[in-house]
Formats: structure tokens, sequence, C-alpha cells
């Protein structure tokens, strides 16, 4: 008699559990998503979404699940369709589809910032496809009906008239604060951070040899490990860059502050450092504020004038994107 997916998945269960009871109650990312029923890519998008909560292996490995969330998981209603559905993911023509509307419209609200990406892929050409979380299409087509229908406003037009792109920009910010809201340390927090420039500015930055070795060492990496093709590494190294003027003062803004607290929280090691967190004297009360830019900060971003905290508008466009 033919073996059901239900008891398939029991098995699994069973051996999972087993295997729980040999690595601390955890299951490795690969057995969990297979419990979950979700695909390599649905499980890193439902980590990176908060959906299913990981913890850090204290030997610095990849993250793993605890058992109590997979079976949290597995007792909500509806699964496990509930849990795919909150990462489907459509394309343009998908997304144009569940809207109503023709795939140029659904391009134009996507280039101008009104739906933004959540992942992508790379296609037989090495181009980038743009992909959208279901849910959050529909629920922009119920926060803005009026854009689904006649003529585009004054603002989308001046937009799309001046070539503007918001789409990589528009992922690059949705990734970076759902980065930093999976973790409280300063140094990993700066490490998100870090990964939105380019070599150069990163270096005008953090000065310190052994400082952005550090950040390299604890930027997080994708739950199954970094994307197995080179093109599919070099397409998200240039998609996390920044690589508008604005947007890049913004970040460099925000990586030093990040930077000073986690100077001082602990030093980043050094050679022939015993691997133990180094703490820093607590600072002088009269050093700089963190809350003011001016002076010292600006002095290390080399501006003179003060700069606010409105976040810029700009565009972000990778090198060789499909609609």
């Amino acid at each position: 008699m033919a073996v059901t997916e239900a008891a398939r998945t029991e098995v699994l269960c069973a051996e999972a559990a087993a295997a729980a009871d040999a690595t601390g109650g955890t299951a490795a990312a690969g057995r969990a998503a297979q419990e979950l029923g979700l695909k390599r890519g649905e499980f890193e998008l439902a980590v990176h979404l908060g959906i299913v909560r990981t913890t850090a292996e204290q030997s610095g490995g990849r993250p793993r699940v605890r058992r109590e969330e997979i079976d949290r998981l597995r007792s909500e209603s509806g699964f496990p369709d509930a849990v795919r559905e909150r990462v489907r993911t459509v394309g343009t023509a998908e997304g144009a589809r569940l809207l109503g509307i023709s795939p140029v419209r659904f391009t134009r609200l996507a280039r101008t910032g009104c739906i933004t990406p959540v992942t992508f892929y790379l296609n037989r050409y090495r181009a980038v496809v743009w992909l959208y979380l279901a849910q959050e299409v529909l629920d922009f087509a119920a926060r803005a009906p009026q854009l689904l229908a006649g003529n585009s406003p004054v603002w989308m037009r001046a937009r799309l008239d001046a070539g503007t792109d918001w789409r990589a920009r528009n992922w690059r910010a949705q990734r970076i604060e759902r980065l930093l809201c999976r973790t409280e340390d300063p140094w990993r927090r700066a490490a998100v951070l870090a990964g939105v420039l380019d070599p150069v500015q990163l270096a005008e930055v953090v000065d310190d040899p052994y400082e952005r070795a550090y950040l390299a060492k604890v930027r997080p990496e994708p739950v199954f490990g970094p994307p197995g093709s080179v093109a599919a590494r070099e397409a998200m190294t240039q998609l996390m860059q920044a690589d508008d003027p604005d947007e890049i003062l913004w970040r460099r803004i925000n990586l030093i502050m990040e930077l000073d607290g986690a100077r001082a929280s602990r030093q980043a090691p050094r050679p022939g450092d015993d691997h133990r967190s180094v703490p820093v004297p607590v600072a002088d009360p009269g050093a700089e504020s963190l809350l003011d830019p001016a002076p010292g900060l600006l002095a290390r971003l080399g501006l003179r004038r003060r700069v606010t905290g409105r976040r810029p508008a700009g565009n972000g466009v990778p090198a060789k994107t499909v609609e």
C-alpha cells in the first residue's frame, strides 16, 4: 500500500524528535523545512519574515529551529497550507492577474515604490526577476484601489519620466529593517549596515581592518548558506550595495552610529585575542552625542553641512533587470 504524504510527514517528525534529543531540542534548517512542508526558498523566506523563529548556535554554526517552534507552527489552523500561503510569492504577470491590471501597469507601480519586492531570482539570461509577497500585493490593492485604474497620478508620471526605479532600493531597505529586527547584538547590527556599502565606502567609514574583518565574519547569511552559483552571489552583492548618493550617505550615517554603539560594548577581536568579548570602559559623558551628528559625525563623513534625520529619496536599480 502506498505511503501517504501525512504518513511520511509523521515519520519525518518522529525521526526529527529523536535527533532533537541529541542536539539540544533543535532541528537543522533542512529538516525543519521538511517538517513544515516548505521548499528551501519558502523556508528561508519564512525565517526572513519572522514566521519561523530560529536560534543561533553557540559555536557559530548555521541557525537551527527549536522543536517547540516546529510544533507551534504545525499546530496552527490550516497547516501546512496556511504557512505556505504566508510566503507565497508572485512575479509581475501573476501579480498583475491578482490585481486585474496589465503587467505594464504592475511594473509601473513597482518601479515607483508602491509595491516592494521581497526576493528575486535570476532567469536563464542571468537577469534579475523580482518577486512580491502575494498578500502584500492584495493589501496594496485594498489600500489604494484608485491606482489600479484610470490615469496615473502626476507624481507617478513624474517619477517614471525621470527613469525612477525603486525596486532594488526598497528591497534593500525592507531587508535591512528585517535583519536588524532579528538581532540586538551591536556588532551584528553594524554588520547588516556594512553590507550595504561597497568596499571603498566601507573602508572610509571603518578604517580599522580588524573591525572590517569582524563585520564580515558576523554578517548574517541565508539560513541554508550563501547562494550556490557565482552569478547568484554576484547579483546579491550588487543588489545589496547602495548606489544612489543620498542612500549611501544615509547608510553611512546609520553605520557610524551603530558602530559607535558596538565599540562601546566590546572591541573587535585582534590577532592573539582569546576570542572573548573585550569590554570597553564607559564613555565620557562629555563625548559627542549619537543623537546630534555635528560636529564629530560630520567630520567622519567628510561633510561640513548639517545633516537632517530625514530619510532621503532616490532610486536603486540593478544593472540588468527584467520587468
